[in-house]
């Protein structure tokens, strides 16, 4: 590997040349395909009279290559491993070249590559320079026409961009479709499907009274598992007409599955390519989540459409402008369908677990990054989870209305044009009249802030006063940190009504529910006429992505558990319960002691298992225990055995002390009526899976046989995977053994499914499940080639079962280096994801920071990939 340099954004320049329309023609053939491209160019207005026109290419045999339909001579350009040069070319010029490429020899899955015979594309970021030459960055856009051939009889569909304008029979048994795409896109959002596929069709009436055709593409045995995308893109497409007022543009949608690819999805211009992962559903092979998630993923491709698409990025460094702005709206979407605090409990809980991680490690980055080496590392949770976050504040301190405002503007003002994020955030400030100046720190400012808070009550007065004060730590790069203008929704909850309690804030009456600014380093809010001394219920709903630390008591915790109208901050209540239970288990392991349960949470759970509370999702969320990644976050020096063995000692506690309401609860949530990915049924399911998950924490018997019944009965994939977990998960070997030889059997046809078998094996408690990895590597429905594996028995391991990766041998940490190096030289981007729990080093005592540290040294001296390069780099600096 030659020494990467890195790409700053300081350095941005327009393009010498841009391409107003592009002409392709792909000749298909596993080995040798041949890309013939017509590039109608034109020089950049800001760029200089006899600009030499650079173009990106990667693993290209160039063929030949024209100006206005003249060969160039060998002495006039000049091509390297990633350029093609000319030096001297006209203002205007049609640039005509053709390349073979090797799509069976491309494992990186980036650019035009086989999977499972057939033919497909990822451009995003920077693949289709493994196409043709071309300018390969998002702000050169253009209008394209796609001719694809290929074999009648293995490649009978032709799918590309847009709408199929022309198709035909060719000689010794090939044909040919053309599409042509009449909206001008960057060459990221080019896709190209081609293989042997069955279609589902639908159609949709857009609100303007167009009709669009909706097709699924599959393979044959799939087609009875696209009910729920068809619907799910269905409820999007309604959604985004009623929540944003933005129509679909083409005639014809398509979404293509695909089983190697190294993303949940790609929101190709009209033809989204999915990992199968994130399209196929069936009540007997996906659970409630994968449903959900397909929910999810399909929404959030579709409304790319606009945020994406139609409008999209100057430059790679603006990647949260359609990523953070997307996963808000695909959140919004999910909320609006299914239950709304639910959504946002999954959300934070996730985000809290692992983007708060993110930016305490090594490879910490702004929401937008000033600098990169290998852009493919940026699709990170910072830049979309976290820019999801900034999108909301921004849409709670400027109001709804005004955030729609703000978006009709942006998508009016910028349709068919690469913009930044300053465009967006202008468009809000000019919708709303509110200074969002300071706002904008949160994209260059890395690290999660944090607010200490401290609140009194004056008896005499019947004021309360608040102060919070903010700091954001120091992270790589970037040690002095300004303050933010952080929203901090709250209410102010009465000990003795229970109730939220009317706030006046500066003479102003605000309801009971508000949200102040926090604007400086230090700042006191006096709320007036207070009737009664409260609790104070801050950062309701997760306002701001920040850590907050407000003194509670666990009588408060309790308190709020039991009162807060916040469902979010209900739950967030019990979550600090436990944890405060927790950390003094946690010290108890550590120093060799007694462990003693902490009556408190035992009857705050009681209380929960036996008040009437609507939301039986919700319910089930407060009734999950922190999980054991959430724990060590809290940890100032993360001990995994204490964390292990704490969670384990309350959830048996509670176990014993509840045996009897968690028995109750299971009954009353069981059901054999038929399957429906609903949410009153999902949340029936949710919390009968909960409450099983405790009794089997004790393993009695009566446990054991619920588990075997749940197995046994395959009513749905939700209740036979968590049965298997939990039997797989259990200290019984023969109750663990047969169910997962039963189930490997049954599905050994299924890819999807066996990734579960997988995952469930590698997330084993025991000791011996690093022998189980390694053995589960050689089967046969195992590939390194193939991401959703890695992902499901590698990454699964590595990121799931903590207490077994991190132990003492270092024998985890050899496992994933050894996987990491060869997949260096396979798939690099999935290699650089892969690495992230190696990352983390510095969290853990100083023999397992010596063990990490050696293993990314010996990564290192490996040749490796400007992908992988860059995170041993961070972690090691």
């Amino acid at each position: 590997m030659s020494d990467p340099k890195p790409t700053y954004l300081s350095d941005y320049r327009p393009p010498a040349y841009r391409v107003t329309h592009t002409e392709l023609t792909f000749d298909l053939d596993a080995k040798a395909t041949r890309v013939k491209a017509r590039l109608h160019m034109e020089r950049h207005p800001q760029a200089k009279n006899g600009a030499a026109l650079e173009l990106d290419g990667e693993r290209l045999t160039l063929i030949s290559i024209a100006i206005d339909g003249q060969p160039l001579g060998e002495d006039e350009y000049s091509v390297d491993a990633e350029r093609l040069i000319i030096e001297s070319v006209p203002q205007t010029f049609l640039l005509d070249t053709e390349v073979e490429i090797s799509p069976a020899s491309n494992t990186a899955l980036s650019g035009l590559y086989q999977s499972s015979g057939m033919f497909c594309t990822q451009c995003e970021a920077e693949g289709f320079r493994r196409i043709t030459f071309y300018p390969d960055r998002p702000d050169v856009m253009a209008t394209f026409s796609t001719t694809v051939i290929g074999s009648a009889t293995t490649e009978p569909v032709l799918l590309a961009n847009g709408n199929p304008v022309e198709r035909g029979s060719l000689p010794e048994g090939r044909h040919f479709v053309t599409w042509d795409d009449p909206h001008p896109k960057p060459s990221y959002l080019f896709a190209l499907v081609a293989g042997d596929l069955e279609k589902v069709e639908d159609r949709f009436t857009t609100a303007s009274g167009r009709e669009v055709t909706l097709q699924i593409w599959v393979e044959e045995e799939n087609l009875g598992k696209t009910d729920h995308a068809m619907a799910s893109l269905k409820r999007a497409m309604r959604w985004d007409e009623h929540a944003y007022g933005r129509e679909y543009d083409l005639d014809l949608f398509m979404i293509v599955a695909v089983n190697d690819f190294n993303m949940g999805a790609m929101e190709n211009k009209g033809l989204n390519i999915f990992n199968s992962a994130a399209v196929l559903t069936h009540p007997h092979t996906a659970t409630d989540v994968a449903f959900q998630r397909v929910e999810s993923i399909v929404a959030h491709e579709y409304f790319h459409n606009w945020s994406g698409n139609r409008v999209t990025c100057r430059d790679w460094f603006q990647l949260s402008l359609k990523e953070g702005f997307t996963v808000f709206r695909d959140q919004c979407f999910s909320a609006d369908t299914n239950s709304a605090p639910v959504k946002r409990i999954e959300d934070v809980s996730f985000f809290r677990t692992a983007q708060f991680a993110e930016d305490a490690g090594p490879t910490a980055h702004p929401i937008r990054p000033d600098h990169y080496i290998e852009i493919g590392n940026f699709y990170t949770l910072t830049i979309y989870e976290k820019g999801a976050e900034v999108v909301r504040m921004l849409s709670n301190l400027v109001g709804p209305e005004a955030f729609r405002r703000g978006s009709d503007l942006y998508f009016e003002r910028f349709d068919g044009q690469a913009v930044t994020i300053e465009d967006f955030v202008a468009c809000m400030q000019e919708a709303s009249g509110i200074d969002l100046s300071q706002f904008m720190l949160w994209y260059s400012q890395a690290g999660t802030p944090e607010i200490d808070a401290h609140g009194e009550y004056d008896y005499a007065n019947g004021d309360y006063r608040l102060i919070l004060r903010q700091r954001t730590p120091a992270t790589p790069g970037q040690y002095d940190k300004q303050a933010l203008h952080i929203p901090v929704r709250l209410g102010l909850v009465g000990t003795k009504s229970g109730r939220d309690l009317p706030l006046t804030l500066d003479g102003e009456s605000l309801g009971s529910d508000t949200v102040i600014h926090l604007r400086e380093e230090e700042q006191e809010f006096v709320f007036t006429d207070v009737s009664e001394a409260p609790v104070p219920s801050l950062l309701r709903g997760f306002s701001a992505p920040v850590k907050l630390r407000f003194p509670y008591g666990r009588e408060d915790l309790a308190f709020l558990l039991a009162n807060d109208s916040d469902g979010f901050n209900r739950w967030d209540a019990g979550q600090r319960l436990a944890m405060l239970a927790l950390d003094d288990l946690i010290a108890a392991h550590r120093n060799g002691v007694e462990k003693v349960m902490d009556t408190r949470v035992v009857e705050a759970f009681r209380h929960l298992l036996n008040a009437e509370i609507d939301d039986r999702a919700v319910l089930a969320e407060m009734l999950t225990l922190p999980s054991e990644a959430y724990i060590a976050e809290q940890q100032p020096l993360v001990d995994v055995d204490a964390i292990h063995a704490a969670r384990n000692f309350v959830k048996q506690r509670l176990a014993t002390a509840l045996r009897d309401d968690f028995l109750r609860l299971y009954k009353a949530n069981d059901s054999d009526a038929p399957y429906a990915p609903d949410p009153d049924q999902i949340a029936a399911r949710g919390l009968k899976n909960v409450a099983l998950s405790y009794l089997m924490a004790i393993e009695d018997e009566d446990a054991i046989e619920l588990a075997r019944k749940q197995f046994a009965a395959d009513h749905n994939m939700t209740d036979v995977r968590h049965a298997l977990t939990l039997l797989t998960h259990s200290s019984r070997d023969d109750i663990a053994e047969p169910a997962l030889k039963a189930f490997g059997e049954k599905w050994a046809h299924d890819p999807l499914v066996m990734d579960q078998w997988f995952a469930i094996q590698v997330t084993r408690p025991q000791p011996d499940v690093l022998d189980r990895v390694a053995f589960l590597m050689k089967h046969p429905a195992f590939s390194l080639k193939n991401p959703n594996k890695v992902r499901a028995l590698i990454g699964t391991f590595a990121g799931q079962n903590r207490v077994n990766f991190h132990r003492l041998d270092g024998a985890g940490y050899r496992l994933l280096a050894d996987v990491v190096i060869e997949l260096n030289r396979l798939n690099p981007e999935i290699a650089a994801r892969l690495i992230t729990p190696l990352t983390r080093w510095a969290r853990f005592d100083e023999t397992r920071q010596d063990l990490m540290k050696a293993e990314l040294e010996r990564i290192r001296a490996e040749e490796l990939s400007p992908n992988v390069f860059e995170v041993v780099e961070k972690a090691l600096a």
